[in-house]
């Protein structure tokens, strides 16, 4: 029987498990090694692996499980405000149809062609034709990492700050751009700087060696070279733009000065709100940007080691004047607060997801349905994991407060374009290698005492 002629459950269960098992070898948590290699420590030669995304099996992520479900098993779809994500959705397919498909050969981004096509050539009307659309160009896959039942949520925003371009008792902490010496391992003439991975600085004698950490930078390592693009009040302020990756700063002349990331000096971000929950500053159940920026303005002295845990080092440049728009994310269109997300790079910009989870919008403590179609549009070098995801919510403090809050599990469904048959593609998934059959134990050999040793000697070393 064909699995086309499978109930619709039982197909879906699998391909789930043809995903699953796929995914565990991708990612390595099924390696047999038998007893005699092990004994010599040496591992059998493995196959080369798999390239995610290939041709022929277009929906492998490293880690990850996926369910082939109906729009119905979408707990909010019907009641999404369809023409909202519509229109989030059809910002991104302008790059995704103009753009070099061999600079991004994965099959996704290939089969978001033609829906984006129709989107960018149509002009829908009501929230009923965009749910239409997405339902006759998709199809809804749950995706969870191995194992695992809910993906999880955080949040983020773009600041509004104060700040100078000239340095004063006031404003005396320095907004940086990206140094010229500061080079990313493999990275192309034209290609934005990574958000992730090694970065390097080059000396005089032309070596390259690790950059300046933080730390470093705080204590004048980039001093006199002219990198300011602002000054801003105190160092809290500045922590928290780099982890959002872009803010605007009102300047004293009420010019408003929009700046993006554009660089990182290639150490791992460490989350200073973990440093401060170990450290016993904060509870856990307490913590928030806002419970960090308050500790930080109170706490000036021990601030200054709190942020250096965090080595990473975040470098800006500047998008505008007075552009009252949202931010451009990684892929380079302007975020839409409430429909933009963050995700790891393992997916296409421009992908479709269903997110639905219970998230404190409202309040610190409330538990608000959350049920919409989110547009992958941006990246960051904390969201790791094909369930992962940070939620925009746009500009100013209000967003800060609500994007801070946001720390919950929640279930994905990925939207995948109909050119790609989550049933065919699962027949044709990799299986596992069989686990190697240990060899047989050889009879320890017997060694007979050489002649004119002590017997005592000779009984020992025949054992």
């Amino acid at each position: 029987m064909s699995a086309a002629a499978l109930p619709r459950r039982r197909t879906a269960s699998a391909v789930a498990s043809l995903f699953g098992l796929a995914a565990a070898l991708t990612a390595g948590v099924w390696l047999g090694t038998n007893d005699a290699e092990a004994r010599r420590g040496e591992t059998p030669p493995l196959p080369p692996p798999r390239p995610t995304h290939s041709a022929e099996v277009p929906l492998q992520f490293d880690d990850a499980q996926l369910d082939p479900i109906d729009w119905t098993d979408l707990p909010g779809w019907a009641e999404d405000d369809h023409a909202a994500a519509f229109a989030a959705f059809r910002i991104s397919c302008g790059p995704i149809v103009r753009g070099d498909a061999a600079a991004d050969p994965r099959p996704i981004r290939r089969a978001l062609v033609p829906p984006c096509r129709r989107a960018l050539a149509v002009r829908l009307r009501g929230g009923d034709a965009a749910r239409h659309f997405f339902e006759d160009h998709f199809r809804p896959l749950a995706i969870t990492r191995l194992g695992e039942s809910a993906g999880f949520l955080t949040g983020y925003y773009e600041p509004i700050v104060d700040g100078s371009r000239f340095a004063s008792p006031t404003f005396k902490v320095p907004l940086h751009r990206r140094p010229p010496d500061l080079v990313a391992p493999g990275q192309k003439p034209g290609q934005p700087f990574p958000n992730r991975g090694q970065a390097l600085r080059i000396t005089l004698d032309g070596e390259r060696v690790p950059y300046w950490d933080r730390g470093e930078i705080e204590d004048g390592a980039l001093g006199g070279r002219h990198l300011e693009l602002a000054w801003l009040k105190d160092p809290a302020e500045l922590l928290t733009i780099q982890i959002q990756g872009s803010a605007r700063v009102r300047l004293e002349d009420g010019t408003l000065l929009r700046v993006n990331y554009d660089g990182h000096n290639g150490y791992p971000y460490t989350p200073v709100g973990r440093v401060l929950i170990e450290r016993g500053h904060i509870p856990r159940e307490e913590m928030s940007m806002a419970r960090i920026r308050d500790w930080m303005l109170a706490n000036p002295e021990e601030a200054n080691d709190v942020r250096r845990q965090n080595r990473s080092y975040v470098f800006f440049r500047v998008t505008g004047l007075n552009d009252e728009r949202e931010p451009a994310g990684a892929q380079g269109v302007p975020l839409t607060a409430g429909r933009s997300i963050a995700v790891d790079r393992i997916h296409v910009y421009g992908t479709p997801f269903f997110i639905w989870a219970d998230l404190p919008i409202t309040g610190p403590r409330s538990a608000d349905p959350f049920r919409r179609t989110m547009i992958a549009q941006d990246t960051g070098s904390a969201i790791v994991g094909p369930a992962r995801a940070d939620l925009y919510f746009g500009a100013g403090d209000e967003a800060g407060r609500i994007a801070g809050r946001i720390r919950q599990a929640g279930r994905f469904a990925l939207l995948v374009p109909r050119e790609i048959d989550p049933v065919a593609v699962g027949a044709r998934m990799p299986l596992p290698l069989a686990r190697p059959a240990p060899e047989p134990e050889k009879p320890a050999v017997k060694r007979r005492p050489g002649r004119g040793e002590p017997r005592a000697v000779r009984r020992h070393r025949g054992r």
